[in-house]
């Protein structure tokens, strides 16, 4: 019976440090969306990992749950209203820009080549 709650407590340790790992990940990202010059960006980053490694000796998976449920509703809470995108990523301004010619539309790459019949 033990190997079985040791199986499950390993997967839960597994998906918890995956959630820290995503979390931390979209806060830095976050982050920088906030203090878009780097000599602003290196101070905030360095809190950021900061706050994380103050709770990286807790072993309790309980309070582990709780410590990630607060700091996704504190990511929540602060995160920007009006993030970065990338401009050809989806959500930019260029994204689909140029879409794909509809089915039927054949294009010809010659260069302005003619044939000398």
């Amino acid at each position: 019976m033990s190997g079985v709650s040791t199986a499950a407590y390993v997967a839960r340790r597994a998906a918890q440090k995956e959630k820290v790992r995503i979390l931390y990940r979209r806060a830095l990202r976050d982050t920088l969306n906030w203090a878009v010059h780097r000599h602003l960006f290196y101070p905030d980053a360095d809190a950021l990992r900061e706050r994380f490694e103050t709770n990286k000796h807790v072993e309790d998976p309980d309070t582990i749950d709780r410590l990630i449920a607060n700091a996704e509703a504190t990511y929540n809470k602060w995160r920007h209203p009006d993030p970065y995108i990338v401009p050809w990523a989806p959500g930019g301004s260029k994204f689909h820009r140029n879409p794909t010619p509809p089915a039927g539309i054949e294009i010809v790459y010659d260069y302005g080549k003619e044939d000398n019949d």
